[in-house]
C-alpha cells in the first residue's frame, strides 16, 4: 500500500476533490486528519471515507487563520503522533471575471486564502513534517490549476488562476528550502475535472444554451486526448502517489491531470 503506516492531512474536505483524496488515502493504508470549515463535511467525509473512525480524525479549520492552523497540526500528531504528508485542497475559486472591473479586494480573499493559507497550513506542519523528513521522507502536496498557464476558453477566473500561479512559484522556493529536510513538495495541476463543480457548470450552462447536460459535457470531454475528462478521482489518486514515499525522488515538479487536454 502507497501510504501504509502513514498520516496524511487534508485540508478544504467537502464533497469533491477533498473527500477523495481522504478515500484515496485510506485506501493506500493512510490515517487521515480532515480539516474544513463545515463540521457536517468533515463528519460526513468521516463517515464515508473510514467508518470504523479507526484512522480518521477531523477539526474545523479557516486556513486564513494561523492559530486554526497550528490546532489542526496538534491535532493529527496528538491523535496519530506524526505527520508525514500534507495536501492542501482547500481553496477559494468563487471569484468569476478577469482584471476590468474587478473588485481587487475580492482578488486579495483569493490570495489569502489560496496561496497565503496554504502557506500557513504548510508551516503550521513543519515540525511533524521535519521529524517525517528524518524518518526518510516527507510531502507536501499542492492543488494548483491548468488554468494558471493555459485560461480555459469557457469560463474566466483571473484571480484563481493567479493565486495557483504565485502557489506554483512558492513551491518551486519551498522544494529547495524543505528539502534539506527530507520533505518534497510538489503540485497536481488539473484541468476539467468531473465532480460537483464541473457538474454545476455543465448543469447551468446546459440551462442558458437550453440543451442537454450531456451536450455540455460532450463538447468538452471532445477536446481531451482521452475520450473523457479526468474525474476527481484521478486527481486524488494523483495526490496519493505524491505523498508516497513511491514519489521520494519527486520534489518541485508540476504534474497536469487534465485527460490530455493540454500537452506541453
Amino acid at each position: 500500500m502507497l501510504l501504509a503506516d502513514r498520516t496524511v492531512v487534508i485540508s478544504g474536505v467537502g464533497a469533491g476533490l477533498g473527500r477523495e483524496v481522504a478515500a484515496a488515502c485510506v485506501r493506500e493504508g493512510a490515517s487521515v486528519v480532515l480539516g474544513s470549515r463545515t463540521e457536517a463535511r468533515l463528519a460526513a467525509c468521516a463517515e464515508t471515507v473510514d467508518p470504523s473512525g479507526a484512522r480518521s480524525t477531523y477539526r474545523t479549520v479557516d486556513i486564513r487563520d494561523e492559530r486554526q492552523c497550528e490546532a489542526l497540526a496538534a491535532a493529527a500528531v496528538e491523535r496519530f503522533g506524526r505527520i508525514d504528508a500534507v495536501v492542501h485542497v482547500a481553496a477559494l475559486d468563487t471569484v468569476m471575471g478577469g482584471l476590468e472591473g474587478a473588485d481587487l479586494a475580492e482578488w486579495q480573499s483569493v490570495l489569502d486564502v489560496n496561496l497565503l493559507g496554504t502557506l500557513r497550513m504548510t508551516r503550521a506542519c513543519l515540525p511533524a513534517l521535519k521529524e517525517a523528513g528524518a524518518r526518510g521522507d516527507g510531502s507536501v502536496v499542492m492543488i494548483g490549476t491548468q488554468s494558471s498557464v493555459a485560461a480555459p476558453a469557457q469560463v474566466q477566473q483571473a484571480a484563481y488562476a493567479a493565486s495557483k500561479g504565485a502557489l506554483v512559484s512558492a513551491m518551486y522556493s519551498l522544494a529547495r528550502e524543505l528539502g534539506p529536510h527530507g520533505i518534497r513538495v510538489n503540485t497536481v495541476q488539473p484541468g476539467w475535472m468531473w465532480g460537483p463543480m464541473v457538474e454545476g457548470y455543465v448543469a447551468w450552462q446546459a440551462s442558458s444554451e437550453d440543451v442537454e447536460p450531456e451536450v455540455v459535457r460532450e463538447r468538452l470531454d471532445a477536446g481531451m486526448a482521452l475520450p473523457r475528462m479526468a474525474e476527481d478521482a484521478d486527481v486524488a489518486e494523483t495526490a496519493a502517489f505524491f505523498a508516497s514515499p513511491r514519489a521520494r525522488g519527486i520534489t518541485g515538479q508540476c504534474l497536469l491531470v487534465n485527460a490530455g487536454e493540454l500537452m506541453r
